[in-house]
């Protein structure tokens, strides 16, 4: 699964909007919508900031183990 899927069914999972996280992220909602499209790359303070968020490990969101818990 690509990486830009998974964050987007972990958000919905937690039951939090685009602009939830990406207030959480400190940055504008369109910007995270271009990393949940696949439109960007995410960064890697990003990539572990969702990590924390989600309390995951940042292998499940990039799709190298399909374990969500840390």
């Amino acid at each position: 699964m690509a990486y830009y899927k998974r964050i987007r069914e972990l958000r919905e999972d937690h039951d939090m909007t685009q602009r939830q996280v990406a207030d959480y992220l400190n940055m504008p909602q369109p910007q995270y919508f271009r990393y949940e499209q696949g439109y960007r790359d995410v960064p890697t303070d990003v990539l572990i900031a969702l990590a924390d968020l989600y309390k995951t490990s940042t292998d499940y969101i990039l799709g190298r183990t399909d374990k969500a818990d840390q």
